[in-house]
């Protein structure tokens, strides 16, 4: 179906050409004011925040950049992985090979000292180019398969990272590096421009601004070219292939691109921890990610980090305030599984009420927000609708064109 200006004397008219409008950013007078309100509350998180606090936003920061990852190649290219963890285990372990200290015995596992801006773009290339060299194979496959492929790379990673012990340290693990710039290490108070700035605070600078490029990124992708062959490929594939998409090239490259940013992830979530075992990089990793784009959002920049917040900072918060009882026992529920049953809870009941997760939920629940109607094919189809501030009407052409025997003004339905 097309859509079409107002009806005239003729049923069937060409579509006429709109003037595109000049990009704006943040134009409007209410996303100033929200972008306003967004500063003020970082100011005064980053004024007066405890360092627990910065523990708990840090790792869910790291998480949002793991879910858009996810998101990017998921979401938008609707290509199902499981193998999240992995690529973040890979982006982890470069750069701790990279980064961390020279060994000073032979059973240490390696590092070379390089500073964290060879470290951490390294850990994201690595992760990229693994992606690269996996992806032609197992993006032949679709839908349940290609998860399959994608969860076996979570139980190959998990052995390697087990028996890798010069890069890795083995079962027990190893110390990651702390990223430096200059004259001082993150994981001590610094001072900048007169201001004593603790180790959470000097993180979540870093962690801050790493996201923010990275949801730029993915937020320009989404509306390029490219972003729109991604959509076309995620909706129907053989539609995109015959309006002319490559679609090896689309889903290789959502591959990589994810890849990439699971690679810088994992190295920033290895320096904020500073110590990790192998065991930390499993499927239940890799699920928790899922359930953080279903829960924020799928192929939205604002649903990751909503979604991240859930997941991940949801039993860190319950931990803080005590809201749960102390456990007398083993029939007690500890935070994880609590937060466990939460967000399976959360995804069956966004999945059947609300698929555009909690994002989509706010904006429809926005004063003045969109609300999309479900353009009807048959009878509906010639229906006028408003798009904007104009009459459109759309028009099914395989209702309205005549086949072959067929007279123009018959509407298809007549012989001649």
């Amino acid at each position: 179906m097309i859509a079409t200006r107002e009806p005239g004397p003729s049923r069937l008219r060409q579509e006429l050409p709109r003037e595109a409008e000049p990009p704006r950013l943040l134009g409007s007078l209410a996303r100033w004011l929200w972008l306003g309100v967004g500063v003020l509350a970082l100011l005064l998180f980053f004024s007066l925040a405890s360092d627990d606090w910065f523990t708990i936003v840090n790792y869910c920061l790291i998480a949002a950049i793991a879910t858009l990852a996810l998101n990017l190649l998921s979401g938008y290219t609707g290509q199902i992985s499981l193998g999240l963890a992995f690529f973040m285990g890979l982006g982890g372990y470069t750069a701790a090979l990279l980064g961390g200290n020279p060994p000073a015995g032979p059973l240490d596992p390696w590092g070379l000292g390089l500073p964290v801006f060879i470290w951490l773009p390294a850990a994201g290339l690595v992760a990229a180019l693994v992606g690269a060299l996996i992806g032609p194979s197992a993006l032949r496959l679709r839908g349940f398969y290609l998860g399959i492929v994608t969860l076996a790379l979570v139980f190959i990673g998990n052995y390697l990272f087990r028996n890798l012990t010069f890069i890795t340290g083995g079962p027990q693990g190893r110390n990651f590096p702390v990223p430096a710039f200059g004259g001082f290490s993150l994981d001590q108070q610094n001072s900048i421009l007169g201001i004593a700035l603790t180790s959470g605070q000097q993180y979540f600078l870093l962690i801050l601004v790493v996201l923010l490029l990275s949801a730029l990124f993915v937020y320009n992708l989404s509306r390029s070219r490219v972003g729109r062959a991604m959509r076309a490929v995620r909706d129907h594939e053989v539609g995109a292939a015959i309006m002319g998409v490559n679609l090896f090239e689309v889903k290789m490259g959502a591959f990589v691109l994810s890849s990439f940013l699971a690679g810088v992830a994992g190295a920033l979530y290895v320096s904020y921890a500073r110590y990790v075992i192998p065991d930390y990089w499993s499927l239940s990793l890799s699920i928790q990610f899922v359930a953080a784009i279903i829960i924020g959002g799928i192929a939205d920049v604002w649903g990751s980090i909503l979604g991240a917040a859930f997941v991940f900072a949801l039993p860190q918060v319950i931990d803080y305030f005590s809201l749960l009882p102390p456990s007398t026992g083993g029939g007690g529920l500890s935070s994880g599984d609590l937060n466990a049953l939460l967000y399976g809870l959360l995804i069956i009941v966004f999945l059947l009420f609300e698929p555009g997760g909690v994002i989509g939920l706010v904006r429809r629940l926005r004063p003045g927000g969109p609300r999309p109607q479900k353009l009807g094919t048959g009878a509906s189809a010639g229906a006028a609708v408003k798009e904007g501030s104009e009459s459109i009407e759309v028009v099914d052409l395989q209702q309205r064109l005549p086949g072959p025997g067929e007279e123009r003004g018959s509407g298809g339905t007549g012989a001649s």
